[in-house]
């Protein structure tokens, strides 16, 4: 009996934890853990996603460049619309969207998940936003999330700046910081830079009512992150030196590409035909695209990164300096030129009439292809086969950063073409030699620069043998330090000894009584430059200047390319000359000549 007395006690005792675990339980579950708080006020919640404040973008001078203006997108969670009952069409003309559109909207949103937020319109102004925040309680599902729209105060520098686009599937998976809807970088610093630029989401846990309408912040925000906003970069450009470049550029096909020799820091990067940056912002940016992707002019393509070309006659610089370095001349040998050169049978590299024979100074100043071809023809027979010769030019051309992509803060880029001796070899099936390839002699040929890379072969020559890589960035706010391959001296494989006579000779091309360029000097400062006239087998050869100024110390090198532009002489060395007194003497003294390139027009079709 007393056995079964205390078994019942047991039983009891063990009823009476169970239900004490139970009443604590439920305690924990309603007052102190606030995880059960969210769950059961799911319904009555929302997790609205706080977009961050994208990076603001300053040139050199601090020159405020890209700024963000207030906007809103209407945001959808495709679960809140299932069962209700929506009128469709006060939606539609509401937003301004056709019932097609809204549905075609709804299915992607749909698919892409129903229990996540999406955009359903992206990008509305902050005056249509207010109209529409008025009745939007109407319609369960959708709501305004507020962002931030890129501004460009100068509608300048598109190219280099690069634009947003909207993230894909893919991108969404592989970055998980990403939903769908967010914009991201696709070129330019934009891309480059789209990690520091984009900054951190935060997050608003928002009360609303059963109509869809804001209450007001869940447990006075404490469950709220702020967003925090990217970072501020400052670039290398000088955005008014910039803007005039696009003035000059204004009308005509081709790119300009300056460089601070001293430290590698992109001055002023154009490509043109170019556009204006706020067509690919807003809600029409998708049309807008479309629309400049299929413009015969391709306004979207990055000449100056991007677009190959034959270098022409500046290419004679480099091969000097491989003869040079290879002792296969001296500067004061000299060579015949009968109106060009003579080889093979009965074939012919043409050359302008002048004065014969010419030294290494005098060939550069008056551009004679005959005493480069020469060159060429002689440093190869120093060699025991043409493949060794070609095989040594070969690695010194690549070491003034040509045929390989230049490892600058761009995504985009061409390495342009130099093509190995293999090439040739297939091609000729091994029987060739320096008069087989004798164009590339004078820059012709196989050969393919981008303006960039002529831009940075200008450098090269105006630091008597050294670089440093070209960039965009300057500075990174919050102590972010830039690559610190940017701030490595590169050297080529030429002497430092050997870059006077060829620079002796750029100055004469400005200077000289003979030189190609003497209508583009400038008061007060030495320019040392190259011009270039690029055959072109389907139109007007192309019109070719690279410069450097001042002689000593030089603060600034410069390509210019202007495609069907002739000669270097009429079009791309007047261009790099205002270029070049734009930027050391902040003002133009050759109105005349200003006023002409402003002026020209090489689009026109006859």
């Amino acid at each position: 009996m007393k056995h079964h007395e205390n078994r019942h006690k047991v039983i009891v005792g063990i009823l009476l934890l169970i239900v004490i675990i139970f009443i604590t339980k439920l305690f924990y579950i309603q007052v102190i853990n606030d995880n059960y708080k969210f769950s059961a006020n799911n319904n009555v919640l929302r997790y609205e996603v706080q977009q961050a404040v994208r990076g603001l973008i300053y040139d050199r001078d601090s020159n405020l460049i890209v700024a963000n203006v207030p906007a809103y997108d209407l945001m959808i969670l495709p679960r809140e619309l299932k069962g209700k009952n929506m009128d469709t069409l006060a939606f539609c003309n509401l937003t301004d969207i056709s019932k097609k559109e809204f549905f075609t909207k709804y299915k992607k949103a749909a698919e892409y998940s129903g229990y996540k937020e999406s955009v359903f319109i992206k990008h509305i102004s902050l005056e249509n936003s207010s109209t529409l925040s008025e009745k939007l309680f109407q319609f369960p599902g959708f709501y305004l999330r507020k962002l931030s729209m890129r501004d460009y105060p100068s509608n300048i520098a598109t190219h280099l700046i690069g634009y947003l686009g909207e993230v894909n599937l893919q991108k969404t998976k592989e970055d998980h910081y990403y939903t769908k809807g967010d914009l991201s970088g696709v070129s330019g610093v934009e891309a480059a830079y789209e990690k520091q630029l984009r900054g951190t989401k935060g997050m608003a846990i928002k009360l609303v009512d059963v109509h869809n309408r804001d209450q007001g912040k869940f447990q006075e925000g404490r469950f709220d992150t702020l967003p925090i906003a990217g970072n501020t970069l400052t670039l290398t450009i000088d955005i008014k030196l910039q803007e005039y470049g696009e003035r000059l550029m204004q009308n005509k096909i081709g790119a300009i590409v300056a460089i601070e020799p001293s430290s590698g820091e992109i001055l002023s990067l154009v490509s043109s035909p170019t556009y204006n940056p706020n067509l690919l912002i807003g809600r029409k940016r998708s049309e807008n695209y479309n629309m400049l992707s299929q413009d015969a002019s391709k306004p979207l393509f990055n000449r100056a990164l991007q677009g190959t070309y034959p270098p022409g006659s500046i290419f004679k610089l480099i091969n000097g300096l491989i003869a040079l370095q290879e002792g296969a001349i001296l500067k004061s040998t000299h060579f015949q030129c009968n109106d060009g050169y003579n080889y093979g049978n009965d074939k012919k590299v043409n050359c302008h009439s002048h004065k014969s024979p010419v030294n290494l100074i005098t060939g550069i100043e008056i551009s004679c292809n005959s005493y480069f071809c020469s060159i060429y023809e002689k440093y190869f027979k120093s060699f025991n086969s043409s493949m060794q010769a070609y095989d040594n030019w070969y690695s010194h051309v690549s070491s003034f950063g040509i045929g390989n992509f230049m490892h600058n803060d761009f995504i985009t880029g061409s390495p342009g073409k130099l093509p190995k001796s293999t090439y040739f070899n297939t091609l000729y099936r091994g029987s060739w030699n320096a008069n087989t390839i004798i164009s590339m002699a004078i820059g012709q040929g196989e050969l393919l620069l981008t303006p960039i890379q002529m831009a940075n072969m200008t450098a090269i020559l105006a630091n008597r043998g050294y670089y440093y890589t070209p960039h965009i960035i300057k500075n990174i706010s919050g102590g972010i330090a830039i690559d610190s391959n940017f701030t490595i001296k590169k050297y080529c494989s030429i002497e430092r000894k050997y870059f006077s006579p060829i620079i002796d000779g750029m100055n004469n091309v400005v200077n000289g009584t003979e030189g190609t360029a003497k209508n583009c000097k400038i008061p007060d400062y030495e320019i040392c430059g190259k011009t270039g006239t690029a055959q072109n087998p389907h139109g007007e050869d192309h019109s070719i200047f690279i410069a450097f100024s001042p002689k000593d110390n030089p603060k600034i090198a410069i390509a210019v390319y202007v495609e069907n532009g002739g000669w270097g002489s009429t079009w791309a060395a007047p261009i790099a000359s205002l270029m070049i007194e734009k930027y050391l003497k902040k003002e133009i003294t050759n109105k005349e000549q200003e006023a002409f390139i402003l002026n020209g027009n090489l689009t026109k079709k006859e």
